[in-house]
């Protein structure tokens, strides 16, 4: 029952990703932590037309259980899992202006806006690594110790959460963010929250459901 829950999500981000072009062609990814497996989008297929059998199970090292080939980019899901214990959902999408931000090597993370300071906070640019590499994939997870979500250099966004919904939540927060940050800069002034400000909505972070990541990492550490 709680295969057929969680495959059914996944579906539903998917389409949802699409929907609000996060994503278009065959891009992106999205993972759910079950125990000791990992459900994953399929590769090469458009994730706004997926069924819940199209979903692939892999084990925690990313190799597929049971048939299906899973996203190429499953070695990047596999090592943000084993980095941070508290996560249990991966959304890897290429939202158009948060991406924008992350090919012009602007990092999200300026306090100008309350619900992000909340809800992301920070959101660091990580230097670029091929797609589908291991390279990518230590580099995510080294920055994912700190961070809700990140943005990667001239390739897309990646968030993660305690739950799926929490994953996807999050990029679509970061889009939104993004959009308002380009407003304000080209409106030509991005105004930052003062720091006694910054710091009340931080102390609103675990009680309204978003605590700050663990740092460091609370996995294996590798």
């Amino acid at each position: 029952m709680r295969d057929g829950s969680l495959r059914k999500d996944i579906v539903e981000v998917g389409r949802r990703l699409y929907a609000r072009g996060l994503i278009a062609g065959n891009e992106g990814n999205v993972s759910v932590r079950d125990g000791d497996r990992l459900l994953v989008t399929p590769g090469g297929r458009c994730k706004g037309f997926l069924a819940p059998e199209d979903v692939v199970v892999t084990d925690m090292e990313g190799r597929p259980q049971g048939g299906g080939r899973a996203t190429s980019e499953i070695r990047m899901h596999a090592l943000v899992y084993r980095r941070r214990s508290d996560v249990r959902a991966v959304v890897h999408a290429h939202p158009p202006t948060a991406t924008g931000f992350a090919v012009a090597g602007l990092a999200l993370d300026r306090p100008v806006l309350a619900e992000p300071v909340v809800t992301l906070g920070p959101v660091p640019l990580i230097p670029y690594a091929t797609p589908t590499t291991s390279e990518l994939a230590d580099t995510v997870a080294a920055a994912v110790g700190r961070a809700h979500a990140l943005l990667l250099a001239n390739h897309g966004a990646l968030t993660v959460g305690d739950t799926l919904w929490r994953a996807w939540e999050r990029m679509e927060i970061l889009e939104q963010f993004a959009r308002i940050a380009l407003t304000a800069r080209l409106l030509g002034r991005e105004t930052e929250l003062p720091p006694d400000d910054v710091a009340r909505l931080e102390s609103l972070r675990s009680d309204a459901g978003y605590p700050p990541p663990p740092d460091p990492p609370t996995s294996d550490g590798t």
